[in-house]
Parts: C-alpha cells; structure tokens; sequence
C-alpha cells in the first residue's frame, strides 16, 4: 500500500532518539565541517574581494624593475597627456609611523586627482576641499579615525619608517582635513600631499611610485597599456603598465591559490564527514533491520523504507549544516569588527550559503544513499529469520 510522507515522521522521529549521544556526535561533526567551511570561505572573501571591486576602467603604471622602485616624476604628466586618459593621479608609498613604532600603517602620498578617480571613498566636497587647500593636511579612513580617536582639526605627528625630513624633524605634522568612509576599500588608510611629501623628504625627491590612469573609454585599456609602456620603452626607467585588476590579483596570487587551498581543505573535511555520516546510518539501519522488516510486513512499500532511511540522513546533514554555518555566520560578525582593520571584507559571501547548501544535500543523498539501497532491498523472510 501506499503512504503518505507525513506518516513517516513520527517514524523519522523515532529512528533519531534511538540513540541520542552517537546522534549528537555525528551532528557536531557535522556543525564543524561547516562552520571551518563558513570561516574559509570568509577569509577567502577577504583577500580577493579588492580583486573582484577593482575598477575595469583604470590602470596602473609602475616600475619594470619592482614596483618597490620609483619612476621619474615627468611620467605621470606625459601619461596624463594621452588622448584615451581622462584623468591620472600618483601614489607613493610613505610607510606611516604613529605612536607605535611596531605598527605599521597604510599610507599614502597622492596628487590631488586620486580622489577624484576613487569616488567611492566618500568624504564630500567641503572636505576635499579642505584638504586640496591645506599642504599639510590629511585624509583618513574613518576605521583608523575611530582606533585612534582622530576628528577633523586635529594634528598628528606622522613619522616613516622610510623616509627621513631635510630639516631632521623626527615627524611630519599632519592636520586632518577630512574623514572617508566607503563600502569596498580599505578604512584605514591616510592620505598626505604628493607635495607636502616631496618637498620635505631626504631622498627620492621629484619621483612617483604608482601612476593611476582612469581612462575615457573602458575598451582601450589594451592599446593604451601598450602605448604607456612604449612611450619610455629603452628609456632608464622602462614601466609595466596593467590594469588595476590584474595588479590586485597579482597581489593576492602572492600568498597562493586561494581558491584551490580553500577547495582542497573543504574537500578533506567533507570527505571525512561523509565517512561518519555514512558509517552512522549503516550501523543505524542494521539495527533497525528487525524493524524495518515488521514496516514492510505492515505494508510499507520497498520506496517508503527507501524514503524514510534518506530522509534521516538528510535530516542529519541538514541540523549539522544550519548549526554549523550558523555558528560561522555568528563567528565572522564578531570577528569582523576587530579584524576590520586588517581584513575589511572578513564575511561570509551569498554564494557561499548557496553552496554550503549544495554540500548538505548531497552530504545527506551520498551519505545515506547505500544504507537506504540496503534497506529497500531487505528481504522480510530473511531479516526476521536472523534477527
């Protein structure tokens, strides 16, 4: 005969309080599957999400050699000067210093067109303008504002780690102008004057580190990287021209493929957790085989006995998931907010929970898929014969 699925739920029911402790260990392996999962792939999300806001529309010039070495100064105004560039701005790299000399913080020297190529980096016109209008001042993510207790109007002492003052004053005062905040970029970063820099420091005067172009048309970053690089090529200081993507990606290729770690160390985890769950439902059915004979002596068909065994296994998988992504979710945002400094994207992405959602369902349909097979197939003379 046939029967309806909700009759198989106090059945379902039954089956996992047969034995509670070996259930709740095989759930908490499960919870930590994916909660390592959830957590990899909030990393994961950290290091390559600059990759993925990179903008399609700018590229970026440095140094052949390294990108650690500068480039004339007349660079960035002949770059500037190309028919395909709307607008180009230099980066030097300060190596900021503030009351702790053990850490290192993330600023810059820039012209003043950077920010108007990074409109994300939200700080409104009177700031910006204050700023242009102060050589000495200072924009400032508002993540190191807030670490630091920083407001508008205040002068910091700024030292580097690099460079030292023609005039031997151990720090560059600084006056904070403006305060950014934005979505996909880094809030902790200061920005100083090109000039104010390059007229105050003992060496490397009158060289840029990074040329930022942002270009009119997107669909000419090919011809008008080559055209940069052939404008000083077989010159002292030749350039690698690439688009802003691709150098954020070679950033994040340094520390490795982070994807395939990430693939490798989800696949161990989950091939193990497979192992259990599987091992769990076959020693769970061939408990149950006495039972699950008498079920099909009451009328249940081979389909229900083969139902009712995957829905358990499912059912496992999907209490473990929910938990353990759960507790991933939970984690990232606590972290997040003292990482923020360190890793601004530190969550879980969308596409990770559909994917952890995948992984429940085929955890569950491949764990339980033989033990429900085995049952299905049982024979009711021979199961109560050896029960």
């Amino acid at each position: 005969m046939a029967v309806a699925p909700f009759a198989l739920l106090p059945l379902l029911g039954g089956s996992l309080r047969r034995h509670r402790l070996r259930l709740a260990f095989t759930i908490a392996s499960i919870l930590i599957a994916f909660l390592l999962f959830g957590l990899l792939a909030a990393v994961r999300n950290a290091l390559t999400a600059g990759v993925e806001v990179a903008g399609q529309d700018r590229l970026i010039t440095t140094n052949k050699v390294s990108i650690i070495q500068g480039m004339p100064r007349a660079y960035f105004t002949r770059i500037g000067s190309l028919a395909a560039v709307r607008r180009s701005a230099s980066l030097n790299w300060f190596g900021g210093i503030y009351q702790d000399p053990h850490v290192q913080l993330v600023v810059f020297a820039v012209s003043d067109a950077y920010f108007d190529i990074y409109r994300d980096l939200q700080l409104g016109p009177a700031g910006l303008a204050t700023w242009r209008a102060d050589r000495t001042g200072a924009i400032v993510g508002d993540g190191i504002a807030k670490r630091y207790g920083w407001k508008v109007g205040d002068t910091v002492p700024m030292k580097s780690n690099i460079y030292r003052r023609k005039d031997g004053a151990g720090a560059w005062p600084v006056k904070i102008t403006a305060i950014y905040h934005s979505e996909n970029q880094d809030p902790n970063t200061v920005f100083l004057h090109y000039a104010y820099y390059n007229e105050t420091v003992t060496f490397g005067v009158d060289s840029v580190g990074w040329v930022i172009s942002q270009l009119k048309d997107p669909t000419t970053v090919e011809t008008t990287s080559r055209a940069v690089d052939a404008m000083f090529a077989n010159s002292r200081t030749e350039t690698k021209t690439s688009t802003e993507k691709a150098v954020a990606q070679s950033f994040a290729n340094q520390i490795g493929n982070i994807g395939a770690i990430l693939t490798f160390v989800v696949s161990a985890v989950f091939f193990a957790m497979l192992l259990v769950t599987a091992n769990t439902m076959a020693q769970s059915v061939r408990e149950r085989t006495p039972e699950l004979a008498v079920l099909k002596t009451l009328g249940f068909t081979d389909n229900a006995v083969l139902t009712l065994v995957l829905a358990e296994s499912l059912l496992v998988t999907l209490v473990g998931g929910v938990l353990g992504l759960g507790t991933a979710t939970l984690a990232t945002a606590a972290l997040g907010a003292s990482l923020k400094s360190f890793l601004p994207f530190f969550q879980i992405p969308p596409l990770a929970y559909l994917q952890a959602a995948l992984y429940v369902l085929a955890l569950g349909v491949a764990a339980g898929v033989v033990p429900a097979v085995a049952a299905m197939r049982l024979q009711i003379v021979t199961a109560l014969r050896t029960s």
